[in-house]
């Protein structure tokens, strides 16, 4: 398969995850392999050069090249060194711009910010820069490369940075492809030293060796690789074009779900539009997360599911909530609290539907902080028990891929102890941490909760855990705890109060359950629909690998196949 044929092919597997930058990489190893451009009988043999300038070359090299190319290392066509050290004490002289390693991009330089430092003149030449000089980054992402152009007049270099300079026999910019094409393969890093951070020390650079084919195909390369780069850019500028429209028609879609008010036949209106245009909303698997979202929203405001009349009223389920959560107290030797601020509908930022009634998580609930680790405990006291940490209580779910396990003293496994059904909440840390909340169903015998995460035991019945969650998790939840808790830079907490002040929307018991059920099924059709998102990208990836595999493969390999 020729690279034409790929590119025909290329609307097939644009969608493809990274496609365009997989699309680069191709490019360039087409380049490295002489397959980029054909080849010209009237260009002198490399090896014909290198015999007139005595210079060996390498046999075999990491893979097959045409044979008017020749596998070099850098220090047998080049000079190469590294610049000033900078060192304020004992520099002097007239303070001068240099290229420092954050300077050198790949194929480019960012000049925005260029420091100086002193040079004498007699180091003026020494540390010059001048065009077609190539800049290799020695740390930091070794092997980082750009062809100097001279876009600013006398500017010299420090010692983070390589300059090579190369006999007449080399295009430097063809050199630096072929750079980057062994650093996306990852054989660059076989001149790097160092365990953790890496370096490309000037003998590591100088046995660095590259395919070279003839100087006139290397500006034919070098000239076809801009050319194919220029319609990469294209390519990424159209599609991120593409998806920048699609995410504003999803934004909007989902706003106009999410707006605090709106008329009933609107929002029929809006919900009907949104589901006809599912598919075109829902074209990367990352765009189900707000729509998982949205469907919380909509539930914690009454959206979801009709109200029905014949409901047993909340207030009426409410009075009955505050008598369990008393007898749940005292049954637990606990005060229950009386309610710190009353609520209104007025404080929250949308109208709920006229048969519910606002609680708050104090008046219904039995909260409980976790045990505090670290104790001494007596060697006679201990047990050891399996503990949750923050880690393990995700925004709707446990992960108990790892349980830890601690000591505590005999009774306070009793006393921490989980029960089904019992909701779990997260004191936070980084802002991802806060306020997290799912349902513990006994998936481990005798475990018990850290002081960072919270146990919300409902008191009955009369309230669904999975309606507490859906909530917390909402928007309108996490606003409440952005808004209550303790901010840091990047870090953000709530304690008991803040969480007993929580306000909670409660709905008739059976419209929990209908909204809980239909949740359950929206989220059902969400996970179907990332699957199959996540399918399709991963048919169009194998795709896209079969296609470059085919046009990697040399063509007599490829015959051989066939018979």
């Amino acid at each position: 398969m020729t690279l034409e044929r790929l590119l025909a092919h290329y609307e097939t597997v644009a969608d493809a995850p990274d496609a365009v930058p997989r699309l680069r990489r191709f490019v360039l190893d087409l380049a490295v392999r002489g397959r980029l451009v054909p080849q010209d009988p009237n260009d002198e043999p490399v090896a014909v050069t290198l015999r007139r300038m005595k210079v060996a070359a390498l046999h075999p090299g990491a893979f097959s090249i045409p044979s008017e190319w020749a596998w070099i290392n850098v220090g047998a066509i080049a000079d190469a060194r590294l610049g000033k050290m900078l060192d304020k004490a004992k520099n002097k002289g007239l303070p001068r711009p240099y290229l420092r390693n954050m300077n050198v991009r790949w194929f480019d330089f960012d000049l925005s910010d260029v420091f100086e430092m002193p040079f004498e003149d007699e180091e003026l030449r020494e540390f010059a820069l001048r065009t077609g000089d190539v800049m290799v980054c020695e740390g930091g992402e070794p092997g980082r490369a750009a062809v100097w152009d001279e876009r600013i007049r006398d500017i010299y270099f420090q010692k983070a940075i390589h300059r090579i300079r190369f006999e007449d026999i080399v295009d430097p910019a063809f050199f630096v492809n072929a750079l980057r094409a062994s650093a996306n393969d990852g054989r660059l890093t076989e001149s790097f030293t160092g365990t953790g951070i890496k370096h490309l020390t000037g003998k590591g650079l100088s046995a660095y060796s590259f395919p070279l084919p003839p100087l006139a195909e290397q500006r034919r390369i070098v000239a076809r690789v801009d050319e194919l780069m220029g319609l990469c850019d294209r390519l990424e500028a159209s599609r991120a074009k593409r998806e920048a429209a699609r995410d504003r028609l999803t934004a909007a879609s989902l706003a106009r779900l999410n707006r605090p008010d709106p008329d009933a036949q609107a929002f029929r209106d809006d919900a009907a539009r949104t589901l006809e245009t599912l598919a075109a909303l829902t074209t990367r698997p990352d765009q189900i997360k707000p729509l998982r979202q949205t469907i919380l929203n909509l539930a914690v405001r009454g959206k979801l599911v009709e109200q029905d009349p014949a409901d047993e009223p909340a207030a009426e389920l409410l009075e009955r909530l505050k008598k369990a959560q008393i007898a749940a107290c005292i049954w637990d030797g606990r005060r229950s609290r009386s309610q710190i601020s009353k609520l209104s509908l007025n404080e929250m930022w949308f109208k709920f539907p006229k048969n519910w009634v606002l609680s708050s998580f104090e008046e219904i609930f039995v909260i409980v902080s976790g045990v505090t680790k670290g104790q001494k405990v007596a060697a006679n006291e201990a047990v050891e028990v399996p503990y949750l940490r923050v880690a393990n209580v995700q925004r709707g779910y446990l992960d108990l891929t790892f349980i830890k396990k601690t000591t505590v003293r005999k009774g306070d496994e009793e006393r921490y102890a989980l029960q089904r059904g019992d909701v779990l909440m997260t004191e936070g840390g980084d802002w991802d941490k806060l306020g997290r909340a799912a349902i513990w169903n006994e998936e481990v015998v005798g475990c018990i909760h850290q002081n960072h995460v919270f146990r919300v035991r409902p008191p009955s019945k009369d309230i669904l855990p999975k309606w507490v969650v859906t909530y917390v998790n909402s928007l309108l939840g996490r606003a409440f705890f952005e808004d209550a808790s303790k901010q840091t830079t990047n870090l953000a907490s709530i304690n008991m109060t803040q969480l007993r002040r929580c306000p909670l929307p409660l709905p008739p018991l059976a419209e929990q359950h209908r909204i809980v059920a239909k949740v359950d099924a929206l989220m059902t059709l969400c996970d179907r629909l990332e699957a199959g998102l996540e399918r399709s990208a991963a048919t169009r990836r194998r795709l896209l690998d079969a296609l470059l595999a085919e046009a990697l493969t040399p063509e007599p390999h490829r015959l051989e196949a066939a018979e």
